[in-house]
């Protein structure tokens, strides 16, 4: 069998090393093209997963200077969301120490630097030989995952009062009402108001797995409120102070833990830029920006993208903006939106009809809107648009649900 290799690494140098030794191993290739950050390593591995668990390359080599995401993390992230892949940790560092945090994140060898041609050809093998039998033990369970993980989508508003919250809630809701296992996290960690919008109270918080390295199943749901909806509840601090215990590292390690556990994660970055949402929004299939069709929201939305951009978090072109309380008759339409900030926007626009969610949003009973209502209506089709609500299984299922949209 040919063992695919796929090597993470940002040093050009480096990069040229690893693939002249992976040339010269036995029945070796390499999977592509080197990927030059962490980013590019997820979104290839992510599309290969897409199609099928056989189309994974069997190992993966991230050099210890690959970014913007710190080495072991990236190695977390991988093992988390791509189980049949063996990962291989290059490093100038050979320490028992480092050796034992590799292990811990999920490598499945450590290989140092320089490169020897027997030791990499040993750690390569011997990583190949885990991933195998790890999909010949996908291949006989039929509940086993076998693609990425599911959808994660990040909700983040252009500026404050753009209606984020309502958003990544009704979003959440409908793909639960469509049958999907979902879980709706709270990550605007000083301000969050998922909480009261559905009516909780719940001592936990996204606070209390900031401190755990490794985030069991149990663990995970000690810190989820199961909403009567069905919708499982990552909230914000009651305290807000406490928001600054989430890191950038302990946030990939929550989304990575949501989306090993959901079919949909929902996650609620709010206005305010940090590096726990940031790090969100980095991990997302979809990052959805919110915003209204008014010169300041623009102009903030504008921004946003440039700054995520700046830091290496988000290409324009990769981030989907949706157009609220929108009308036929304000001059600012949803092309001009797309043109500003070099984003998609979405076809569904939603509404200016704040009357309709006026009684909801006092009463803190945002899954109980009416059903009539034309912004859940609106949002709901959104949800649809994303691919985040399940198709019927059968053209004998109950008429009115939402089809599922292919993903770009």
């Amino acid at each position: 069998m040919t063992i695919r290799v796929l090597p993470a690494v940002g040093d050009p140098d480096a990069a040229r090393v690893i693939t002249t030794l992976l040339g010269q191993l036995p029945d070796t290739e390499q999977a592509a093209a080197p990927a030059g950050d962490s980013t590019t390593l997820v979104d290839t591995l992510a599309r290969a997963a897409a199609e099928s668990v056989g189309d994974l390359p069997e190992v993966v080599l991230v050099h210890e200077r690959i970014g913007p995401v710190p080495a072991l993390d990236l190695i977390r992230e991988v093992a988390l969301r791509f189980p049949a892949v063996g990962v291989v940790l290059v490093t100038a560092d050979t320490s028992p120490g480092l050796y034992s945090a590799a292990m811990d994140s999920g490598a499945r060898g450590l290989v140092g630097v320089p490169l020897a041609y027997e030791e990499l050809a040993q750690r390569v093998q011997s990583a190949a030989a885990w991933a195998a039998g790890v999909r010949r033990h996908l291949g006989r369970t039929d509940d086993a995952p076998t693609g990425p993980g599911g959808t994660v989508v990040t909700v983040s508003g252009a500026k404050g009062g753009v209606g984020t919250t309502v958003t990544a809630v009704q979003l959440a809701l409908a793909a639960r009402a469509s049958g999907r296992s979902v879980a709706l996290a709270d990550l605007d960690l000083q301000s969050g108001d998922v909480a009261s919008y559905l009516d909780v109270q719940f001592r936990r918080s996204a606070a209390d797995l900031a401190a755990i390295q490794d985030i069991t199943p149990r663990v995970l749901q000690d810190a989820l409120y199961t909403h009567p909806t069905g919708l499982s509840l990552l909230l914000a601090p009651a305290d807000g102070e406490r928001g600054e215990e989430v890191t950038d590292r302990s946030a990939r390690q929550i989304v990575s833990a949501l989306r090993h556990r959901y079919e949909v994660v929902v996650v609620d970055c709010g206005t305010q830029m940090d590096s726990a949402n940031a790090a969100a929004v980095e991990m997302a299939d979809t990052a959805l920006l919110v915003v209204t069709p008014d010169v300041v929201a623009v102009r903030a939305a504008k921004r946003m993208v440039r700054l995520w951009d700046r830091l290496q978090i988000r290409k324009a072109e990769d981030t989907t903006t949706v157009v609220n309380r929108h009308t036929r008759h304000t001059e600012i339409q949803p092309a001009l939106v797309e043109r500003i900030t070099g984003t998609r926007v979405t076809r569904t626009a939603v509404p200016a009809a704040f009357k309709e969610l006026q009684p909801s949003v006092d009463a803190g009973r945002m899954h109980e809107l009416d059903p009539r209502s034309t912004v859940k209506q609106a949002l709901w089709a959104l949800a649809g648009e994303l691919g985040l609500v399940k198709a019927p299984e059968s053209p004998g299922d109950r008429p009115g649900r939402l089809l599922k949209t292919r993903r770009k």
